[in-house]
């Protein structure tokens, strides 16, 4: 095998969304937007499928692969429509629209579902408090079925903050209720887990295994990445790929990895110094023949870290380009 390889734990998913549930103490939306987060998301799904009480996406064509791969249950869309196309996808594959505005309540045909998206501070998608009601009759009008009304804290660290949108966040939601009626809520995800506001909670990152800044409960990573020895060799000249060697570098080996596969190319704890597109050197001798597999990346969140980003943006890079195989389901 040429392609860097992902080995995914289906089964550390499942613990992980168990333990998120029971540690919030509310049923669990599964975020699997991005490819689950670059872990599979029809595989994440449908491990996830007797356990959580819905799952959210980004997109519309996401939702919809879900459906075509069979997962039921709500699904929730939770970029907004953008478009008629938008909406009738939203229609079509039954899925759960976020409404915060009244153009995008507009564009939803009679029958589809939705759930509104409240801007309580974030100020990337959503309506506003107070205007709550007004999109709510304009929902109503128009035929469309309230299921849902949610917002996302943009800080959970910071108390302060915590409490100014979980405010904003109670009031819309009796604003909904006396419209629309008794439906359910949720503002907390992998951050903020313990904040006691909505009857759901939301968790993405947490479900692979690592948690944002300020959370501290016990997860476990789910993926870890492999490439194969390429090549070995000792010492010819200067370089070590696009780079001076090391003058004590004698032994080298070459990993069928690079920055075409998601890693950085500015460096990896592996490699010696800047990666190729495709490939990487390493100090010393291969640890195994040429051709066979060697760990490379168990826990990202120190690689994020020494490369000045967070464990979400690796998942997704390296996610996308790997080969996966699923264990543990």
């Amino acid at each position: 095998m040429q392609a860097v390889h992902a080995v995914v734990d289906l089964g550390t998913i499942v613990e992980n969304a168990a333990h998120i549930a029971r540690a919030a103490g509310r049923p669990l939306i599964a975020v699997v937007k991005d490819d689950a987060y670059g872990h599979g998301a029809e595989q994440v799904a449908h491990a996830l499928a007797k356990s959580v009480a819905g799952f959210a996406v980004a997109t519309v064509r996401e939702g919809a692969a879900l459906r075509i791969a069979g997962i039921g249950g709500e699904i929730l869309v939770l970029t907004p429509p953008l478009g008629a196309d938008d909406a009738e996808g939203i229609r079509a594959y039954r899925l759960t629209a976020s409404v915060g505005s009244a153009r995008t309540a507009a564009l939803l045909r009679r029958g589809t579902a939705a759930q509104i998206a409240v801007n309580t501070g974030m100020n990337r998608y959503g309506v506003r408090p107070e205007r709550v009601p007004r999109l709510c009759r304009l929902l109503r009008a128009a035929g469309v079925g309230v299921t849902g009304i949610y917002s996302h804290l943009y800080d959970p660290a910071d108390h302060a903050a915590v409490a100014e949108q979980t405010a904003r966040f109670r009031r819309a939601v009796v604003l909904a209720r006396a419209e629309v009626g008794e439906i359910r809520s949720h503002l907390s995800a992998s951050g903020g887990l313990f904040v006691p506001e909505g009857e759901l909670v939301r968790a993405g990152l947490a479900l692979y295994g690592y948690l944002p800044a300020g959370a501290d409960y016990a997860v476990s990573p789910a993926m870890k990445f492999y490439a194969v020895v390429a090549d070995r060799r000792t010492r010819l000249g200067s370089g070590a790929g696009y780079g001076r060697a090391k003058q004590s570098l004698t032994e080298m080996h070459t990993l069928r990895l690079g920055y075409g596969d998601g890693f950085f190319r500015s460096g990896a704890p592996f490699a010696e110094g800047k990666l190729c597109m495709d490939a990487c050197i390493c100090a010393g001798a291969a640890p195994v023949p040429v051709g066979r597999e060697v760990p490379v990346l168990g826990d990202v969140a120190s690689y994020a870290l020494a490369h000045g980003t967070t464990p979400y943006e690796v998942l997704v890079r390296l996610g996308k380009c790997a080969e996966k195989t699923y264990i543990g389901a």
